[in-house]
């Protein structure tokens, strides 16, 4: 068999010799990945589409839907009238909320719904819904999911996978900012975008959509070769790597066969524990809660909706331009006829002007603004196309990742992905550096050892199994 290296050699040596066509392999290999990975989530999260409604349909309503295959099946609304306010998707449903007289608080309202609908429909989910988070954003930002897919397909992260997680973090709103200071697409945090610009060459304007997707793409397509599996990657970004470590052990405990598995059987397990005794506990899942369960199957809930998104609004093109000096928006409006407003539908960011070394956006391209980095137009080079095929099948396992031997063959990488001299090839080693910089200085691979090997850990997962195994004997 081929090692590793001599193989991305002769990709490389084909892709020059056949033309661009095997540039595709690295996505050929993402996309096997997330097929393996939703077929883990079918089998047990089967209601994932369920989440594909909730950011569709305007807030102030509840939304019910089936667990066993995510069918919406009715919503009420959060205020007023339940008799009269249910809009049924379902309505062979309906007659099993006959004659109910409705308490008056909405938790109350929820748990009698559940009680009346589950004899007839089955086990039931239901959330409000959240549409004014996404809605308003389609008409501005929809035209640029073809691109802004391109951009993450670039580093192997199939589009709709990476878009979706964007829905969820930010409703596609390059100005969206947390509670907690988390900043623009994908909602890394202001000190986060602060280190990357360091490490940068070029200006990160961390309002930018289209500046924050590569690096956003990078990020994800690293954490899912770590893990070899985009569910936990996905995972780490909204509740952290140690969150995610702890809750992958738990689940190798409980006889996952692969990474994904493990992820959401120890999901499963720190929801159940949860419930049934949330403080006794807790040393198992810390600050892993519902909303760190349920966040991968949203994201692959949500991935309907960026198909659907793109299939429903006229695409438009991007162009990106390099600066040379700062250019004021008097500058780019006059120049391109465009207004302001349009021209900060590229360039949330934009206020006064662009930085010098930023990047300037707009549907036409303007040389006089600067040099064309638009790279996910462009088909990938065969150097890059080889260095990130070898990256996404490295096979060292999450464990070999936190080990200090590891990081020169990160940092091998890096220098690589550097040396192609491309724009992508740049961001992936910023971000490697990023993430390595990450591995290097936080406690994350002695808190997990501690984890592992803690006999008080052990002995509380013995515990916690057995009172779970008790209580779904007892039909609790």
């Amino acid at each position: 068999m081929l090692s590793r290296s001599l193989r991305a050699v002769l990709v490389a040596v084909l892709v020059v010799l056949l033309g661009p066509s095997l540039s595709a392999e690295p996505m050929d290999h993402a996309e096997a990945r997330l097929q393996a990975d939703l077929e883990v989530v079918k089998a047990f999260r089967p209601a994932y589409p369920f989440w594909q409604h909730i950011f569709t349909i305007s807030d102030g309503r509840i939304a019910f839907g089936s667990a066993k295959d995510g069918r919406l099946l009715v919503t009420f609304p959060t205020k007023g009238d339940w008799s009269d306010g249910a809009l049924w998707t379902d309505r062979s449903l309906a007659p099993s909320m006959s004659g109910v007289a409705w308490p008056t608080r909405l938790d109350d309202r929820r748990e009698l719904a559940v009680r009346r609908l589950e004899p007839v429909a089955g086990p039931l989910l239901h959330n409000p819904t959240r549409g004014l988070f996404l809605l308003p954003n389609v008409p501005k930002y929809g035209p640029f999911l073809a691109e802004w897919g391109r951009i993450y397909e670039r580093f192997g992260v199939p589009a709709d996978i990476g878009l979706a997680q964007a829905i969820l973090e930010s409703g596609l709103n390059g100005t969206a900012r947390s509670r907690a200071n988390a900043l623009g697409l994908c909602q890394f945090l202001r000190r986060n975008w602060q280190t990357l610009n360091r490490l940068s060459p070029e200006t990160i304007e961390a309002y930018n959509q289209t500046t924050q997707a590569p690096y956003c793409a990078a990020y994800l397509s690293i954490l899912a070769t770590m893990y070899g599996s985009f569910i936990p990657a996905l995972s780490e970004h909204h509740s952290g790597g140690v969150n995610v470590g702890r809750t992958l052990i738990n689940g190798e405990r409980l006889g996952g066969a692969t990474t994904a598995e493990q992820y959401l059987m120890g999901s499963q397990f720190a929801r159940d524990l949860r419930s049934v005794a949330l403080r006794e506990y807790r040393d198992l899942y810390r600050t892993y809660g519902i909303r760190s369960f349920r966040y991968a199957e949203m994201v692959f809930g949500n991935a309907i909706n960026v198909q659907r998104i793109r299939a429903d609004v006229t695409q438009e093109r991007i162009y990106a331009m390099r600066t040379r000096r700062a250019i004021p928006m008097g500058e780019i409006t006059r120049r391109t006829k465009l207004t302001a407003a349009e021209v900060q539908r590229f360039n949330p960011a934009l206020q006064r002007q662009v930085p010098a070394k930023g990047t300037l956006y707009l549907p036409v391209r303007v040389p006089e603004f600067g040099a064309d980095v638009t790279f996910w137009q462009r088909p990938a080079g065969a150097e890059y196309s080889a260095v990130l095929e070898e990256f996404l099948m490295l096979d060292a396992g999450v464990q070999r990742w936190h080990e200090a031997s590891f990081e020169p063959e990160l940092q091998r990488f890096r220098r690589r992905f550097e040396a192609t001299g491309t724009e992508e090839g740049r961001v992936m080693a910023t971000m490697l550096a990023y993430v390595i910089g990450d591995l290097r200085t936080s406690r994350r691979a002695a808190i997990l050892d501690d984890f592992r090997s803690n006999g008080h850990i052990l002995e509380l997962f013995q515990k916690g199994v057995a009172e779970l195994t008790a209580a779904l004997g007892s039909g609790q």
